[in-house]
């Protein structure tokens, strides 16, 4: 085997870093996305029984986005072993707490309940914003793509884009609002 194809192969086989920017995502769609990165089901070599999974940075977990009234009607259970332990906590007192669980506990429920979970979830590693230690950026190779186009806010557009912006109408110089 020459050189060149032992570090293709190696390469092949080697972990790779993934960075995905969860800002307005909904978690539990990324959270399939993420957990395919971190079995490794994206890559061509990819075998049941052989872990070939990647790790996965995540940043801005704090602007995570949910559909409708899924902040308040969501739950999630938590049991501390003790009797008497058990509550439940809805999705915005979970985030308010630590802005990092939800999207973890999406993640950990789509890998599914195997011996293979617990090693895929420690290649997770979830910022609740963009401040990243060089040290876990120096890694980071690729960019996961968003799985929704995120929008942007009215205070972003300029005043030329407002000005060009199609009217339905045109108010009178001379109109009052009530």
């Amino acid at each position: 085997m020459s050189a060149a194809q032992r570090v293709q192969q190696w390469l092949t086989f080697s972990r790779q870093w993934w960075l995905f920017d969860a800002k307005w995502q909904d978690p539990f769609k990324s959270g399939v996305t993420i957990a395919n990165y971190l079995k490794g089901t994206h890559k061509p070599i990819f075998g049941g029984s052989t872990d070939t999974g990647d790790h996965v940075v995540v940043i801005n977990s704090q602007d995570i986005a949910m559909k409708g009234d899924d902040w308040y009607y969501r739950v999630y259970f938590h049991h501390t072993g003790y009797p008497g332990g058990a509550t439940w906590t809805k999705a915005y007192e979970l985030h308010q707490k630590d802005p990092t669980m939800i999207l973890w506990k999406s993640v950990y429920k789509v890998l599914g309940n195997n011996l293979q979970r617990r090693p895929r979830m420690a290649r997770l590693h979830i910022f609740k914003d963009g401040q990243v230690s060089p040290q876990i950026l120096e890694n980071v190779s690729n960019q996961i793509r968003p799985i929704q186009k995120v929008p942007k806010r009215l205070d972003q557009y300029g005043k030329e884009e407002i000005d060009n912006f199609p009217k339905l109408w045109e108010y009178p110089k001379d109109y009052v609002l009530k």
